[in-house]
């Protein structure tokens, strides 16, 4: 039997899917696996699978054409695109996007509506995390989604500056945030840092934030990284739902002012101020910090 699936776009929400498709995986015990999706998502995943397909944007229709055979299609999305792909297969199932919950618990709906299971399945990833010889802090300052959810270089700056004597420090990022990570740089006042935003493959990523002893991040695909190893994380929320994709963990803290106006779920502030991010400042992250660890 032959097994395709379409993990979730976005980094963290691949996260958050993989325990329910390593569950996938181990029930149904396919002859040959392939998964099919974003570059991100692939990547993370692909050591589960036989055959990688990465989607090429600029030539979905060929993509579509030449597609590969399989018996069974589950995907993790509900795009148009998706279910005319399920046009192809013998099988085919995708995401209710109605069921509730948090992001973990409503991809583990999803999979027992397949399997017949009724399991919750927490994040795992297949990279073993990296040994650091000193404690070490990572800050992630980016947001793949959009720059609402980014909190204030500046500030992870003076969280970095007075955690530096206890912590060796990281600044993470994906490509097309080293700006961000840069004025960060132009902050700080150690000099026991790293600046690695742009510099690592999906698997470093996850080895070197699998290793750490404290991630400080906004929403992002990091930050589910770091909850699938357990480590301690200080999230940062405002336009976002942290009760549907908060860590999936129990070694964290929120950090949000909680407005009226969030969560707006919008890649910009609507309404122009961004207080839900201006409003938090390095003193709320460094208690939490402290309550934390």
């Amino acid at each position: 039997m032959k097994l395709l699936i379409e993990p979730p776009t976005w980094l963290g929400d691949a996260v958050m899917a993989s325990g329910a498709i390593k569950a996938l995986l181990d029930e149904l015990r396919p002859e040959k696996r392939i998964v099919f999706g974003s570059f991100v998502a692939t990547e993370l995943l692909k050591e589960w699978f036989d055959e990688v397909i990465v989607i090429d944007k600029k030539h979905k229709f060929k993509q579509f054409m030449d597609f590969p055979k399989a018996d069974i299609f589950i995907s993790f999305r509900t795009s148009l695109y998706s279910k005319i792909l399920g046009l192809k297969v013998k099988k085919s199932f995708y995401f209710d996007k109605n069921l509730s919950g948090h992001m973990v618990e409503k991809y583990s709906k999803y999979v027992n509506t397949i399997i017949g299971k009724n399991e919750v399945y927490s994040p795992v990833l297949p990279f073993e995390p990296k040994y650091f010889q000193k404690p070490t802090l990572g800050i992630n300052p980016g947001a793949t989604y959009g720059s609402a959810k980014r909190w204030y270089p500046e500030e992870f700056a003076k969280v970095a500056n007075a955690l530096g004597e206890k912590y060796d420090v990281i600044i993470f990022g994906g490509p097309g945030e080293e700006d961000i990570a840069k004025d960060i740089e132009k902050n700080l006042e150690i000099s026991n840092y790293r600046n690695l935003c742009g510099k690592l493959s999906i698997k470093e990523l996850c080895e070197h934030i699998g290793g750490l002893d404290l991630f400080i991040t906004n929403d992002s695909g990091p930050m589910h990284i770091a909850a699938a190893y357990n480590v301690p994380i200080v999230a940062v929320f405002g336009p976002t739902n942290y009760k549907e994709t908060s860590p999936w963990s129990s070694n964290y803290k929120i950090v949000t002012k909680d407005l009226e106006c969030a969560p707006c779920m919008k890649r910009e502030c609507p309404l122009g101020h961004h207080k839900c991010m201006k409003e938090i400042k390095a003193e709320d992250v460094l208690k939490a910090v402290k309550e934390l660890v």
